[in-house]
């Protein structure tokens, strides 16, 4: 990849600020989501570990500074039973999306427009997926990353 320039670096500052948001409200949608969500919840975990350690490494070897994941994060709402697990699920991959398609407005070079893509196109699918779980009418978003 090539570095990226001060404006991709920082859209892909914030998208690695919004990885590790995704990668702490994965464990909260884990614990009190369906048993027979299991292997959707540890996709997402995964999708989302993987896309943070990426984005560590890409910083890392452009020298620019990867934000460290926080001690904690305010959730949107309260978690407290399968429905609102995977509300709360639906709601990372929305603003992990948005997250990523400021990556690719900011993208100026082909990788990072790329790289851009491939975290939106990930993130909007998986937020279809819960909204299809939920039972949400349309299941995919219009536009997704759009706030």
């Amino acid at each position: 990849m090539t570095a990226p320039t001060e404006s991709e670096g920082r859209s892909l500052a914030d998208a690695l600020a919004a990885e590790h948001a995704a990668v702490f409200a994965y464990g909260v949608v884990a614990a009190f989501s369906n048993p027979v969500r299991a292997d959707q919840v540890a996709a997402g975990a995964a999708g989302h570990r993987a896309r943070r350690d990426a984005l560590v490494d890409t910083l890392t070897a452009a020298e620019l500074t990867a934000p460290a994941a926080e001690a904690g994060y305010t959730l949107p709402f309260p978690v407290t039973d399968p429905v609102s697990a995977a509300q709360l699920a639906a709601r990372v991959e929305a603003d992990t999306a948005i997250a990523w398609r400021a990556v690719v407005e900011h993208g100026e070079t082909e990788d990072t427009r790329s790289l851009g893509v491939a975290g939106l196109t990930e993130s909007a699918i998986r937020e279809a997926g819960w909204r299809l779980a939920l039972g949400t009418d349309p299941t995919t978003a219009v536009f997704p990353g759009q706030p």
